[in-house]
């Protein structure tokens, strides 16, 4: 597969671009000491593990670091009014795209925290109101399994719902181990290794009347599917920007009211009295007006992304049908611009290094891909061990041009014959 290169020419008041092969909305320079650097960077099939920002988001956020640099609580002069202006125009964008009031909005530093501050806030409530039953599936990030676990671990009572070979909870399972006491539900949007949609509609309308909170973490599917996550029955929803074409280092905790009352969560840090006391510290503004531009993008943009990557999907799918992978997960609920495939022979470990040089691509969740072992969620799955070892993940964007799938499979083929 060719080489992308970058020419990079920098001075103080700008960087020119000059590229031999692709936009450079795909591979942003790194800068160096020297004046002038040569890059040589693979096609970048790990979008579930952090996507590049949009330009119009950089230009947004450069906006905000160097020329209305205010502090969104100096609200007596105008650099603060301006800033705290940006940050309710944010809120006003991720509402609109979650279906949600702005002033439901809470930023957080990314959705391990949100995640974190939906369950263990609830903390204080389950202790009060005897309700100490959670309920989640085997298939969930860390980000929640463990937020999960402490609560077990002080006193409350958790059901862990499992998953069959399709990686889709059934929601009648999920729905059949509430109880009376239930606090909590938790229940992912998309899974992050495989991008199986969850049922958190038919979940959200099972909830009906019941007095168990809602929490999805929808950090994957966010602004990538529309209808799931905007469900009024949601009472939290969770979300990162740097999975949305925005920055790392912000995410969001969406807490919608039921009528009146929000749901009751208490802090998990102190001081500052930001974000309705449940969150203090200074607001990242730059970061914050960036999440805000990705979801006003992603709303926007909606459609054409989708058309992109249900196209690239039919073409990897076309030229690596032939190989007979092993494809994990419903492909009738998933999003478009992912495919988890194992390679029978061919080890995912091996699979990576021969290939890091054209493409990169990842066998499982990044959060914990340092550590080499058995993928939790494909362990839930069901899946034969050999299967789980070969399993890589393959996901792309919009933000790309078409990846050279035949060459990429003759690749893989040669690979498998010495298998």
């Amino acid at each position: 597969m060719p080489n992308h290169k970058l020419f990079v020419k920098w001075n103080s008041k700008q960087l020119t671009y000059c590229q031999t092969a692709i936009s450079i909305r795909r591979f942003p320079p790194i800068l160096t000491d020297q004046t002038e650097c040569d890059l040589e960077m693979p096609t970048y099939l790990d979008n579930n593990a952090t996507t590049p920002l949009e330009p119009e988001v950089r230009d947004v956020m450069l906006r905000y670091f160097d020329v209305e640099y205010g502090n969104a609580d100096s609200r007596t002069h105008e650099y603060g009014a301006r800033a705290n202006k940006a940050v309710q125009l944010a809120r006003e964008q991720i509402a609109e795209l979650a279906g949600a009031d702005p002033t439901e909005v809470l930023f957080t530093s990314g959705a391990t925290e949100a995640n974190n501050l939906a369950i263990l806030g609830l903390a204080d409530h389950g202790h009060r109101s005897g309700r100490k039953h959670l309920v989640t599936t085997a298939i969930e990030h860390k980000a929640v399994l463990e937020p999960m676990r402490a609560l077990e671990a002080h006193g409350f009572e958790l059901s862990i719902v499992g998953v069959g070979d399709s990686g889709r909870v059934s929601s009648k399972d999920v729905l059949a181990a509430v109880r009376e006491d239930t606090l909590l539900v938790s229940v992912m949007h998309a899974n992050n290794e495989t991008g199986v949609l969850q049922p958190i509609g038919e979940i959200a309308e099972g909830l009906q009347g019941h007095t168990a909170y809602f929490h999805v973490d929808a950090v994957q599917g966010f602004g990538k599917e529309l209808e799931g996550p905007r469900h009024a029955r949601i009472d939290m929803l969770s979300a990162s920007a740097h999975k949305l074409f925005g920055p790392k280092g912000v995410g969001t905790l969406i807490a919608r009211r039921r009528g009146y009352e929000r749901p009751p969560l208490k802090p998990l840090t102190h001081g500052g009295g930001q974000e309705r006391g449940l969150r203090p510290g200074t607001l990242p503004v730059p970061l914050i007006a960036g999440f805000g531009m990705a979801a006003a993008i992603a709303l926007r943009d909606y459609r054409v992304r989708k058309e992109f990557c249900s196209m690239e999907r039919r073409r990897a799918l076309e030229a690596l049908g032939p190989l007979e992978p092993t494809v994990i997960g419903d492909q009738s609920n998933a999003l478009d611009h992912v495919l988890a495939l194992g390679f029978k022979g061919v080890d995912s470990e091996a699979l990576m290094l021969a290939l890091r040089d054209q493409v990169a691509i990842s066998n499982g969740s990044a959060c914990t891909s340092a550590r080499r072992e058995a993928s939790h969620v494909l362990t839930a799955m069901g899946l034969d061990p050999d299967v789980i070892e070969a399993v890589a993940r393959f996901s792309w964007s919009h933000l790309q041009p078409p990846t050279a799938w035949e060459e990429l499979a003759k690749q893989i083929k040669d690979l498998t014959v010495f298998a």
